[in-house]
């Protein structure tokens, strides 16, 4: 993808960019790949197989603080840019690469508003696997769900590898962190698992944008993405606003209307 490294030459010899977080080929696979130098861009790689959630990165100020940041973009990156920009948690601009359609061709974005128009062309489609396994679920009484999330979370060994990954996870201070009061059991057990993932869930609704990163992070194999999906579809269909999408009017549970449905109420 020589348009690719031509861009990202540009963008340090222009000075637009100081840091540029794209992806390598690894032992394998592809891996992060934080690039300081423009004879260091040939090293970029941006395809199909770039799976990690990138823009974890950008709430790093250990890792962005000071620094002009660029970052090649999947679509999943993209999302998380634009959440990440609405929620103002990025210190300044990003300038984000991405390919120009199916092909190697890239092309450079440096404002929010370009960033939307590219993600408003490609809505979340979330098919084969993930809609099977969800559909599975739905299909499920109330109390098969919750003997499959309870059997899935006595699995849970308390390891937060899924709020790590988690490019939306940027809280300071996590509620499983606080100990006055302390809210979640810190150790490993049925509950206390449930109880965090339950936690994590309701504080991802409105935002998730469905990398799967928590999904490919966790070492037990828990499917802990599908509870943030599900969410999502109830979103949908409550809100009207479909997962991986552009609010300008704030977050579906963080905000608030005296006009609101309270249906739910019973």
């Amino acid at each position: 993808m020589s348009n690719l490294k031509d861009i990202a030459v540009n963008l340090f010899n222009e000075g637009t960019a100081t840091l540029l977080i794209g992806y390598e080929q690894g032992n394998g696979k592809l891996r992060p790949f934080f690039c300081r130098k423009p004879e260091d861009c040939s090293r970029l790689v941006l395809n199909d197989d770039c799976k990690n959630n990138i823009a974890v990165y950008l709430t790093k100020p250990e890792i962005v603080a000071g620094e002009k940041i660029a970052v090649t973009a999947t679509l999943p990156v993209l999302r998380t840019i634009v959440q990440l920009a609405m929620e103002n948690q990025l210190s300044g601009g990003i300038t984000a690469i991405v390919r120009d359609g199916n092909g190697d061709d890239c092309v450079a974005l440096d404002s929010v508003e370009e960033m939307e128009k590219v993600l408003a062309d490609n809505p979340l489609d979330i098919s084969g696997k993930e809609a099977e396994l969800r559909a599975r679920l739905k299909a499920m009484s109330r109390e098969e769900r919750w003997q499959f999330w309870v059997n899935e979370m006595s699995k849970c060994i308390k390891c937060y590898a899924c709020r790590a990954a988690c490019p939306l996870c940027y809280c300071t201070r996590c509620i499983v962190d606080n100990n006055c009061p302390q809210w979640i059991q810190p150790w490993a057990s049925p509950l206390g698992s449930m109880e965090w993932q339950i936690s994590r869930v309701m504080h991802m609704a409105g935002r998730c944008v469905s990398c799967g990163a928590c999904k490919e992070a966790c070492p037990m194999g828990i499917p802990i993405h599908l509870l943030t999906l599900s969410l999502a579809e109830d979103i949908q269909d409550e809100f009207g606003v479909a997962p991986g999408s552009v609010m300008d009017h704030g977050n579906v549970l963080s905000t608030f209307n005296a006009g609101d449905k309270e249906d739910f109420i019973r």
